[in-house]
This record gives structure tokens, sequence and C-alpha cells, in this order.
């Protein structure tokens, strides 16, 4: 038995309070996978037999629309719990989760979390309030979407993106996936990154990425345009 590794556990949101011995046996009963930048973990529509526990890394999630257009919904970091509700409602993943840069990732059998579910009240509840939670915050993304121009909602995004430290942001794949998860063309999104760097406030760093120079003043064009 690993006896160090399964308290990596212990930083995901969905698991932190479960006790030392329900986290041991979630790790022992686990599969340990890693993927490289650009590989598909799980795809849209497939049935979701496990829960995929991101350890470290980031992936981009997105999905088809009956018209063939692709919908980007966000980035998720590790230490996080991804697509709980496919584990519960069996209608197969919400989404098709893609690696961006490295992950490490443990795939936990649905049985086994769900028995542990059923096994404890106090568990079900912590998870049913974060499953709440998580959906009011996306409610509230949803609405600054609709409600927002496109540069507000830009600069809310790379704040958001940059919250988990440092200053230099990587795009969802490419100014397309950032217009698909903005909801926008790809030429708005270029044309509003121009105006955020005429101002001052980003600019290009490597590999595509974008660096935050001013995050005070992205912070205000965020929220100015809410009038």
């Amino acid at each position: 038995m690993d006896t160090r590794g399964w308290r990596r556990l212990r930083d995901v949101p969905l698991f932190a309070r479960l006790p030392d011995a329900d986290l041991i046996a979630l790790w022992d009963g686990s599969v340990p996978r890693r993927y490289a930048a650009g590989e598909v973990l799980r795809v849209q529509g497939a049935p979701a037999d496990h829960l995929l526990v991101l350890l470290s890394g980031s992936t981009a999630a997105s999905a088809a629309t009956a018209n063939g257009r692709v919908v980007r919904f966000g980035t998720w970091s590790g230490p996080c719990a991804l697509d709980k509700v496919a584990l519960l409602d069996r209608a197969g993943h919400t989404a098709t989760f893609t690696a961006v840069g490295q992950c490490a990732v443990r795939a936990v059998p649905r049985a086994r979390f769900t028995a542990l579910l059923d096994d404890s009240a106090a568990v079900r509840a912590h998870v049913l309030r974060l499953l709440a939670a998580q959906a009011r915050a996306q409610q509230e993304r949803l609405a600054d979407t609709v409600a927002l121009p496109c540069e507000a909602r830009l600069a809310a995004w790379l704040l958001d993106a940059a919250a988990g430290g440092g200053r230099v942001v990587a795009l969802p794949g490419s100014q397309q996936g950032l217009a698909d998860l903005l909801g926008v063309t790809r030429v708005t999104v270029n044309r509003a990154l121009s105006r955020l760097r005429r101002d001052g406030l980003v600019r290009p760093a490597a590999d595509g990425r974008i660096e935050l120079l001013a995050p005070e003043l992205l912070a205000l064009r965020a929220t100015a345009e809410r009038g």
C-alpha cells in the first residue's frame, strides 16, 4: 500500500472531509493514469464508469452541439474531481476533457464512489452541497457571459485563470478556443486582446500565453462594464 500518495486526495474538495480510512480505500481501489498535452481523458457521451480525480495539471472541457459547433465550458486544474454529475446520472460524460499540459489522474470505479455515498450521510450531504455550489457558480458565470461585453468577459476570464498564482495565463487551446468559451467570434476576441495590449494591461508571452501586466487595472476593466 502506498503510505503517502493517498494523502493527495485530501486536497480534492470532494474528499476534503473523508476519514483517512476512506481516502486510503479510494486510493487503493483507483487506477493511476497520466496524460500528455492534447490527449483526451474522456469523450462526451461515453459511459462514466470511473470518477476522474485530477491530481495535477489542467484539462479543458468542450462539447459539440447538434449543429456541429464546439462549445468550451472552461479549464479545470487539479486537484479536483471531474464530471461528477455524469457519475451520478449515468447519462454519459457531459463533455470531452482534453489535457492542457501533463496531467496525473486517479480513476476511481463508479461502484466504489457510489458505495461511499450510500454508506455515509455526511459524505452524501457534503457532495450535494458541493454540487449545488458549483451549479450556482456556473449559473452566475453564464449570466455574466450573456450580460457583459466581450472585453469585460475577457478581463474577468484572464483574472480567474491567473487566480491560482502567477501572471502568465495559457489560452484554452487558441484564440478560437477562448472565443468559444466566451461565446463570441475569434475576431472579437482578437480585437479585445488588442485593446488590452494597447492599454498596457496585458502582453504576449511565450507559447501563445498571455502575461497580465496590471491585474488591478484589469479588474477595473472587468467590472466597469457592469454599470
